[in-house]
């Protein structure tokens, strides 16, 4: 769909962000260089009668994007993550976004339903509400099974919102590739890739059976996990574009009054939201990358419920154990571990002072910790642990960037639910537990558990691939990066026994010679 329609969306976008104040805000965010400044100007101020004028009560920023509709609102919603990116204010106001539209209605609805599962809706429901909620890609409604009277959740796609999406990401390419060619500094950040992530990120959403199979994933993940809840999926009646979810009761989790008035403890709630967090992401390196108080509800029996999975984060085993060590340098105020775990994954360059870099940390850390428990902001300090790292020339960790950004997120639930919550005391236990299991002895030995079984599958390959090792250097070093990347696979202990093996291919070789 690439061609000129994308200049012209691109130009009515830069329209509405002047005619709405929003183009100062953004460049200022941006601290956008004079070369895209000018660009900017040259593509919204003569068109600014082409752009939306949306609604004036709103802010300038989310007034631009919810005039201009479902796919720059999700994008929006997907740029609050990257605060590296937009800057931290310009991320607290797209984070608050809603994500709310005027719902189509509910006869489409019903025969989309029909049509994609191949049903009649009259044999599938004896009740069928209207919508319930209506975001930018889909709405949900109320239905009661005909067959056993329960209560579900089936939410259904917009018609034609994949091609709609389709259209302005392509603008969004062409948009971002503007930005890199005309700020260099932007590339550290890399724009395409921000977009790319959109662009993934909302194909996963349009395909609801997707969705479906992260709410199963995380609910058997979370299945042991007392006070934390995940409705189930009926995946007889899910499909591409219908997914149906038992009926979570509840309160919602903004609700304070309501859930003061159900007697819940809101101390006991406001700590486990963070326990919860750091348990799934640490344990599990499975988290629900969007746990804002719209999918968080509060049941009967004082159980957090979680709702909406179209935005999940994953984090391999390896950088678990990295943010679990710096996140508990921070806590223990060990700047100098924090910094050697930052050169030790490679996040900052090999050549750069490890000594000066901890003492930046220090300036970062000792601020936050210096206030009342209260003031303690994980937002402040991941603004200036960004503007530190971007010093120290460290590039972009999309994942970690995730991470720290639904960190801010349940840090400003569980602070709506009690304002005087310490971050720290809440979270040092989980991640202590964490450490405690996969940092110390018991780690080692299931590392070393993991390398026997990868080499009990490959052992009968070892001697044919030494001997072509041998016949031919190249082949040496193609082996020797194969082990590199399988023991970066099965952890630390892997590497020890890497380095058996390249050791038996240099005596092997001395020894032919």
């Amino acid at each position: 769909m690439r061609g000129p329609h994308n200049i012209v969306r691109l130009i009515r976008t830069a329209g509405t962000f002047e005619r709405t104040g929003a183009m100062d805000v953004v460049l200022d965010q941006l601290n956008a260089p004079r070369e895209l400044r000018i660009a900017a100007r040259v593509l919204g101020w003569p068109f600014r009668w082409l752009g939306f004028k949306g609604d004036p009560d709103l802010p300038p920023v989310t007034r631009a994007i919810t005039a201009l509709g479902p796919s720059y609102i999700k994008f929006g919603q997907i740029l609050s993550t990257r605060p590296d990116f937009v800057g931290g204010d310009l991320a607290l106001q797209l984070r608050i976004l809603q994500d709310k539209l005027p719902p189509f209605p509910t006869a489409q609805a019903r025969a989309m339903i029909e049509r994609d599962l191949d049903l009649s809706l009259d044999t599938l429901f004896s009740e069928f509400s209207e919508p319930v909620a209506a975001a930018s890609i889909a709405q949900v409604h109320q239905a009661r099974m005909a067959v056993d009277g329960r209560k579900v959740a089936v939410k259904v796609l917009r018609p034609g919102i994949a091609r709609a999406f389709r259209r302005d990401i392509d603008a969004f390419y062409l948009g971002a590739r503007v930005i890199e060619f005309l700020s260099p500094a932007a590339r550290r950040l890399r724009p395409m890739d921000v977009v790319a992530h959109f662009d993934e990120t909302v194909q996963q959403e349009l395909d609801l059976r997707t969705e479906a199979a992260a709410a199963g994933e995380f609910a058997a993940n979370t299945a042991r996990d007392e006070g934390f809840t995940v409705p189930k999926v009926d995946w007889n009646l899910s499909s591409r574009a219908v997914m149906t979810l038992e009926w979570a009761e509840g309160i919602q989790m903004a609700d304070l009054d309501a859930i003061d008035a159900a007697g819940h403890d809101r101390v006991d709630l406001s700590e486990r939201v963070i326990a919860m967090f750091l348990r799934h992401a640490l344990r599990d390196g499975y988290f629900h990358a969007d746990m804002h108080q719209g999918n968080l509800k509060v049941a009967p029996n004082g159980d957090i419920v979680a709702l909406d999975f179209g935005i999940m984060g994953r984090l391999d085993e390896y950088t678990r154990r990295v943010y679990a060590e710096i996140l508990m340098g921070f806590i223990r105020k060990d700047y100098k571990r924090v910094a050697e775990v930052h050169f030790e994954a490679g996040y900052v360059p090999a050549d750069r002072d490890v000594d000066l870099f901890a003492q930046a940390l220090r300036s970062v850390g000792e601020p936050i910790f210096g206030m009342d428990a209260s003031r303690i902001s994980m937002g402040r300090l991941l603004a200036y642990l960004f503007e530190v790292t971007e010093r120290f020339g460290m590039e972009t960790r999309t994942e970690l960037i995730l991470l720290q950004r639904t960190m801010v997120v349940v840090e400003g639930v569980a602070r709506t639910l009690n304002p005087h919550m310490n971050l720290w005391t809440a979270a040092r236990p989980e991640v202590e537990r964490y450490i405690r299991e996969n940092l110390g002895p018991k780690a080692f030995a299931r590392d070393m558990a993991k390398t026997a079984q990868v080499l009990a599958r490959f052992g009968p390959h070892l001697p044919n691939a030494v001997e072509d090792a041998l016949r031919r250097p190249d082949r040496a070093e193609i082996a020797q990066s194969r082990t590199r990347r399988a023991a970066d696979r099965v952890g630390p202990a892997g590497w020890f026994i890497a380095g058996l093996l390249t050791a038996t291919l240099i005596i092997g070789a001395a020894a032919a010679f």
